[in-house]
C-alpha cells in the first residue's frame, strides 16, 4: 500500500515561518419557504430583479411588477425613488439598498440578475451575499420578482445554485492575514421556489458541493512554501480521516514510486529539497455494492521557488511576462479540484460507484539533480520520452510527465473511466479564456455525460479535437515520444492531450481537461475552486446510472 504515514505527519514549513490561521469556512443554514415576503422577519429581503422587470415603467417611475408594486407601496414609494435616483436596470451585479423602519425586515434591496442557466443563478447568490456582507446582516431572504422566469421543472437546481453562490460569495480566504473579517450571515430562505423535502435536500447538496469548492480554492491559494508536497499530502489523507467511512488513503513516498517505476514523475520532482508525494484517495460506498469504478487524476505541483513558491520551469526558467511565473502556486489546481470533489463526495455518499482521487505532487525546481532539456525519462508503462528543447516547453512542460506516470496507476486500479484536470499549457488561456475549461475525449459518451453534468454545475467547457496528425510532430529521434512538439505553442494544448492518450488503456474512457484559463481569477486576485462542482455531479450521475 506504500507509506500511509507520510502525510500524516507533514513538518511544518520552515521558509518565512508562515502557518495558516485557523478560519472556519461560511456556515449557512438554507430553508425554502412558501411565505408571503412581505411579512418576512429578518435582517434582508432582498428581491432578484431581472431587466425585463423593470422594462415597463409607468411615467411616473412606478413598478408595474407586482411583486415590485407591493413591496414598494409597503415602503412608501422608497424603493422606486431609489432605484431612478441610483439608475438601477436589473443588470446583473447591481443592487440597491434601503434601510427601512417599521417594518418586520430591517433592510431592502434589489438584485439584479439573470436567469440564462445555472451559473447565472450562481452570481445572483454571490452579488446577495456582497449586499449582506456590506450590511453585516445575520439573515437574509431572497425572493424573485417574477417567479416565473424560472420553470418549475429547473427549481430544485435553480434554488441549489442560488444557495451555491451565496456561500461562495461569502468566502474569502484570511488564512494568511494577521485579521480576518467575521462572516456573520447564517440563515437564508428562498421564498417562491417551492419546498418540501426533496428542495431541502438538493440545498444541503449545495452546501456540501461548496464545501468542497472553498477547500478548492484555499489549497490554490495557498503559497507553496506552506503547501509543500508532504502538506498536500497531508490535506488529502485529513479527507480521509474526516469520512473513514468510505474513504481510504495511500501516499507514497519516492521510493516507492522508484519500485513502480515511474521514471517520468520522478524526473520532474528531482530538484527538490521537498520531496514528492503521490497521493491515492479511494472511496468506497458503505454499502459495499459498486457498479462502476471511476478514476479522477489531479495534476499536482506544489510549486516552490527563490522564498516564494511558483513552478520554476525548471533549467529552462519561466522568464517571458505571459508565463506568470509570480502565480505558479496555481499549478496545483487540478489536484485541488480533485481533492475538492472528495471532500463533497465524502458527506454526499454517493452508492453504487467506487472513486479513485490520484495526484502526482511535487516541484519543479532547479538543482544540479535537477532535470535537463534533452534528458530521457521512462515511464511507468515502459514508454521513453525525450525532454525536448524547442522553442520553449521543455522543463517547463513537466505537468504532463508527472501525469503520465499518474494515468497509468490509475489505468491499473481497473476502472471504467477517467478524467484528468490540469493547468497544463498556456495555449489553452489563449484559446478559451478565464471562463472555459477545454476537454478532450476520444469517446462522444463521456464527453455528453460530461457537459451535460456541467449544466447541473454551471461551469463551462468546451470540447477541442484530438487531431491525431499532430502526433507526427510529437516524435522523438532517440525515443518513443518528446514531451512538447515543433509545433509549439500554435496547438499546444491539442498536442499535450495527445501526450497524455499514450498512457491511457484503450479500454478505458478518459478525458482530459485543461483548465489553466479557469482556475483563477485575476479579478478577484484569487483560485475560483473551477472543477469540483462538475466532478461531483459527473461522479452522481454514474452513481444513478
Amino acid at each position: 500500500m506504500g507509506d500511509t504515514n507520510a502525510a500524516a505527519a507533514a513538518p511544518a514549513p520552515a521558509l518565512g515561518l508562515t502557518k495558516p490561521n485557523a478560519v472556519d469556512p461560511p456556515q449557512v443554514t438554507f430553508a425554502a419557504k412558501d411565505v408571503e415576503f412581505s411579512g418576512w422577519n429578518g435582517d434582508l429581503l432582498a428581491v432578484a430583479v431581472t431587466e425585463k422587470d423593470l422594462q415597463s415603467r409607468a411615467s411616473d417611475s412606478k413598478f408595474e411588477n407586482t411583486v415590485l408594486q407591493k413591496l414598494d407601496g409597503q415602503l412608501g414609494d422608497l424603493l422606486s425613488a431609489a432605484a431612478v435616483e441610483e439608475d438601477f436596470t436589473g443588470k446583473p451585479g447591481q443592487s440597491v439598498v434601503l434601510r427601512v423602519q417599521r417594518q418586520a425586515f430591517k433592510r431592502a434591496a434589489l438584485v439584479g440578475f439573470v436567469a440564462h442557466n445555472a451559473g447565472c443563478l450562481q452570481g445572483l447568490g454571490e452579488s446577495v451575499a456582497a449586499v449582506a456582507k456590506a450590511a453585516q446582516a445575520a439573515s437574509a431572504a431572497i425572493v424573485l420578482a417574477s417567479p416565473n422566469v424560472i420553470r418549475g421543472e429547473l427549481k430544485l437546481n435553480a434554488a441549489a445554485a442560488i444557495a451555491s453562490g451565496t456561500v461562495l460569495g461569502l468566502h474569502e480566504d484570511g488564512r494568511y492575514k494577521s485579521e480576518c473579517k467575521k462572516v456573520h450571515l447564517k440563515q437564508v430562505d428562498l421564498i417562491g421556489l417551492g419546498s418540501g423535502p426533496e428542495l431541502d435536500q438538493r440545498l444541503k447538496h449545495a452546501n456540501r458541493v461548496s464545501s468542497g469548492v472553498m477547500l478548492g480554492r484555499d489549497l490554490v491559494n495557498s503559497p507553496a512554501n506552506v503547501l509543500t508536497p508532504a502538506a498536500l499530502a497531508a490535506e488529502a489523507a485529513k479527507i480521509a480521516s474526516t469520512y473513514s467511512d468510505v474513504f481510504t488513503a495511500t501516499i507514497l513516498d519516492a521510493e516507492k514510486c522508484r519500485e513502480l517505476k515511474m521514471g517520468a514523475y520522478l524526473g520532474v520532482a528531482a530538484a527538490s529539497a521537498n520531496p514528492p508525494r503521490f497521493i491515492h484517495l479511494c472511496y468506497r460506498p458503505t454499502d459495499g455494492n459498486v457498479k462502476r469504478k471511476l478514476a479522477i487524476v489531479g495534476k499536482g505541483l506544489a510549486i516552490v521557488g527563490k522564498g516564494l513558491t511558483f513552478d520554476s520551469g525548471g533549467y529552462n526558467i519561466k522568464a517571458s511576462p505571459v508565463a506568470t511565473i509570480e502565480l505558479m502556486k496555481w499549478d496545483m489546481g487540478g489536484s485541488a479540484a480533485v481533492f475538492g470533489a472528495a471532500k463533497a463526495l465524502g458527506q454526499i455518499k454517493p452508492p453504487g460507484v467506487e472513486v479513485h482521487f490520484i495526484a502526482a505532487a511535487c516541484e519543479n525546481m532547479i538543482s544540479g539533480t535537477g532535470m535537463r532539456p534533452g534528458d530521457i525519462v521512462t515511464a511507468s508503462n515502459g514508454k521513453t520520452i525525450e525532454v525536448y528543447m524547442y522553442p520553449v516547453d521543455n522543463t517547463d512542460a513537466e505537468g504532463r510527465l508527472t501525469l503520465a506516470d499518474a494515468l497509468v496507476y490509475a489505468c491499473n486500479q481497473g476502472v471504467d473511466k477517467i478524467i484528468d484536470l490540469a493547468t497544463l499549457t498556456g495555449a489553452m488561456r489563449v484559446a478559451l479564456g478565464p471562463s472555459i475549461s477545454g476537454i478532450f475525449t476520444p469517446n462522444d459518451e463521456l464527453a455528453e455525460e460530461f457537459v451535460a453534468a456541467s449544466l447541473v454545475s454551471g461551469e463551462k467547457f468546451w470540447r477541442l479535437p484530438l487531431e491525431e496528425s499532430y502526433w507526427e510532430d510529437m516524435k522523438s529521434g532517440i525515443a518513443d515520444m518528446l514531451n512538447t512538439g515543433p509545433m509549439q505553442p500554435k496547438g499546444g494544448a491539442i498536442a499535450a492531450a495527445l501526450f497524455l492518450k499514450q498512457f491511457v488503456n484503450e479500454k478505458v474512457q478518459w478525458m482530459h481537461i485543461d483548465i489553466a484559463g479557469t482556475v483563477w481569477s485575476h479579478k478577484k486576485r484569487s483560485a475560483t475552486g473551477f472543477g469540483v462542482a462538475t466532478l461531483v455531479e459527473w461522479v452522481l450521475k454514474n452513481s444513478s446510472s
